[in-house]
């Protein structure tokens, strides 16, 4: 599975002798790759995360590098799609009645920032994350395209009671690249429970973006490359997978 480039770096193939395979540039070793075993998951590019006005604006978190990221993340969509690669957009939230979310008995009652801003500003109650709504509809940049699977989620990690593990494993894929927000919360808890499941996970470090001052982001890029995956850049995946096209 562990080979070496012809100058000498590190390669990992997770192609298995794919004649469709492109090499990616990624750290800490390149990887060769299928773009039939591999899916683009996009995490949770909603309203409520990346829009003025939304949970994460009104829970006081800085938002300013979401719009810049959804235009990278578009760009990785056009090229992902072009390759015949799976696109598949996870959206966190519950449903109306806030039942999914867990009451005081549940350690995501105490953590979640929308639930508490909701507490705080009853105003707010079922304005947040709530299945139906704006705040967690997917931004206007980044509707999904025919072929394109949508996953509900209702923790920071995707493989928590969903169907995402069914969905990869039922097409084959083996490869997860990873972009959207939050680096250092529900895409880092998802590439991590997906390493634990076999999964080989990238993420296009400027293709995501943090919640939090910019140590989380480096502190999730540092976790994933020495522990858990490895890390990619938006132009490094439309170099190589913009060089094929759909069988």
């Amino acid at each position: 599975m562990e080979a070496a480039l012809a100058d000498g770096i590190a390669l990992v193939d997770v192609a298995s002798g794919s004649p469709r395979s492109v090499t990616l540039a990624a750290r800490p070793e390149a990887l060769r790759l299928d773009p039939a075993t591999t899916a683009v998951v996009v995490v949770d590019m909603q309203n409520a995360y990346a829009t003025p006005g939304g949970y994460v604006d009104l829970a006081g978190f800085d938002i300013a590098g979401a719009a810049a990221t959804i235009g990278r993340i578009a760009t990785v969509l056009d090229t992902a799609r072009g390759a015949g690669v799976q696109v598949i957009y996870l959206q966190n939230g519950w449903d109306a009645g806030y039942v999914e979310a867990g009451g005081p008995g549940s350690p995501n009652w105490h953590k979640s920032n929308a639930l508490k801003t909701m507490r705080a500003r009853p105003d707010l109650h079922g304005q947040l994350l709530a299945r139906g709504g704006w705040d967690h509809a997917l931004v206007d940049a980044l509707a999904p395209a025919p072929g394109d699977i949508t996953l509900h989620k209702t923790r920071y990690s995707a493989f928590f009671n969903s169907q995402l593990d069914s969905t990869l494993r039922s097409r084959g894929i083996r490869t997860i690249v990873f972009v959207g927000i939050a680096t250092n919360v529900c895409v880092e808890s998802t590439l991590r429970d997906g390493f634990h499941l076999e999964y080989f996970g990238v993420m296009l470090e400027d293709a995501t973006h943090h919640l939090g001052p910019p140590m989380m982001q480096e502190a999730a890029v540092y976790n994933i490359e020495r522990f858990f995956g490895w890390v990619s850049t938006v132009a490094d995946f439309c170099g190589s997978f913009g060089q094929i096209s759909p069988e």
